[in-house]
């Protein structure tokens, strides 16, 4: 499966592939190093200087790969809930932001207008935290007076899609994409 951002099941998909990167680096760089001891027996050598440089981008791809581990994504039950919700909605799942103090595992968001809703598991993010982060990369995007309303409640999040699903797009899809676009880019 092609892990795209904001699909069901990316963070997983993200995991394999970064897991399959990251064993090939370092098997790179091992290989590369054991290749130089044995034609020269010796480590002072050329290829143990290549292969240190080779764990650079191998270190790199493990600390994505642990921070992918630590990004828990949407639950089976909560996108079966869910999905059939969207309506005329586009939603994103599987969103893990960062920030400087704490991370935040959101298993759908969706956009309208200037309304931003979001559903987290229960205890896996800080929800007003989370809104003031994403309120503050929304300002530092360019898009001001947006609405972001989390919750942890499923029941509650599936009303407040079904509200909105009923309501009339109030926005433009372009400026829509906009900011899923830069929600993409934010999240992991």
């Amino acid at each position: 499966m092609k892990a795209v951002k904001g699909n069901y099941g990316y963070l997983t998909a993200k995991r394999r592939q970064v897991l399959l990167r990251t064993i090939l680096f370092f098997g790179i760089s091992l290989a590369l190093f054991i290749a130089g001891y044995a034609t020269t027996g010796t480590r002072k050598n050329l290829l143990t200087v290549v292969a240190v440089l080779g764990c650079l981008p191998a270190c790199k791809s493990m600390v994505q790969l642990i921070m992918l581990f630590r990004a828990k994504g949407c639950g089976e039950e909560a996108h079966r809930a869910l999905a059939p919700l969207e309506g005329r909605l586009i939603g994103m799942y599987d969103l893990y932001f960062t920030s400087y103090q704490k991370n935040f595992a959101i298993s759908h968001m969706v956009v309208d207008g200037k309304v931003i809703l979001g559903y987290a598991q229960k205890g896996d993010c800080e929800l007003r935290a989370c809104e003031e982060h994403l309120q503050t990369m929304l300002r530092q995007g360019g898009f001001k007076d947006m609405t972001i309303k989390l919750s942890d409640d499923i029941e509650k999040y599936a009303q407040q899609l079904m509200n909105l699903n009923q309501t009339d797009r109030v926005g433009s899809p372009e400026k829509e994409d906009e900011v899923r676009v830069l929600l993409y880019e934010i999240s992991l």
